[in-house]
């Protein structure tokens, strides 16, 4: 509710986990699947992991595609986490007592208490799980946030105004040129991740690719030599791609 209003306000597009996981199944991946593994926390399923490489890959190239001329507003799990690297972007966190939880739980769900409170105490430990699985950092870290809005003293519209005034502050979140250029540059760089980790020949590899405009760099391990002209045969089928960069690739060595 709070990220619609302020789509209304601010006039930015409001962008949510359904959209995105909408985006990365249209490219052929399974839409259970996909749910399954950004909701399930690690455990048994840790075996998988190159599955959820795959996964986070589709989803920061369909994320990034979408925010990339900015103006927009994402609520989703680990959103500034998968947008590292691009222009400045307001990281909000908004908490709220158990009981205002539980409450707004109950009408939502349409549960018992304490149905809603188990149905709470699970989704908060898997968000845990999975945010140290995925990205070595703490959930609750404040350091992750740039601002943190307690709902036990405000109302959803005093937190709509507060977040509002700060985001129209051109000091600190102006969409410029430079923002313009960093997140075209992450939005290139996970195409090309994406691009690599779907194509058959390399759909086994897990690889870091930065780009600056035209010039991209893939970096990792291969397995075979075979996979080094495979990467630069994809990299260069990517849109605005003009040069590719593979000296920092490890590759087996012939005996």
């Amino acid at each position: 509710m709070l990220a619609e209003s302020l789509s209304r306000e601010l006039g930015y597009r409001c962008i949510d986990r359904d959209v995105i996981v909408e985006k990365v199944a249209a490219l052929g991946v399974s839409h259970v699947d996909l749910m399954e593994a950004l909701q399930k926390p690690p455990g048994i399923l840790e075996r998988f992991q190159h599955k959820r490489y795959l996964y986070l890959t589709l989803v920061q190239a369909a994320l990034t595609e979408e925010v990339r001329s900015g103006r927009a507003i994402y609520h989703g799990l680990g959103g500034q986490m998968l947008l590292k690297g691009g222009c400045p972007i307001l990281r909000v966190r908004v908490i709220a007592p158990l009981d205002f939880r539980i409450t707004m739980g109950q009408q939502r769900l349409k549960l018992t208490r304490s149905e809603t409170v188990a149905h709470i105490e699970k989704a908060d430990e898997d968000r845990r799980k999975w945010t140290k699985y995925l990205y070595g950092v703490s959930w609750g870290d404040p350091s992750l946030y740039d601002i943190v809005i307690n709902l036990e003293h405000f109302d959803v519209h005093e937190a709509h105004d507060i977040l509002a005034a700060t985001a129209r502050q051109p000091r600190w979140f102006e969409f410029d040129d430079q923002c313009r250029l960093s997140l075209d540059n992450l939005a290139r760089a996970s195409r090309v991740k994406a691009d690599i980790a779907l194509d058959p020949a390399t759909s086994n590899l897990e690889l870091e690719v930065v780009v600056e405009g035209g010039r991209v760099k893939v970096l990792g391990k291969v397995y075979t030599l075979e996979q080094i002209t495979d990467i630069e045969r994809i990299a260069r089928g990517a849109a605005g791609v003009t040069d590719v960069d593979l000296s920092r690739l490890t590759a087996p060595v012939p005996g």
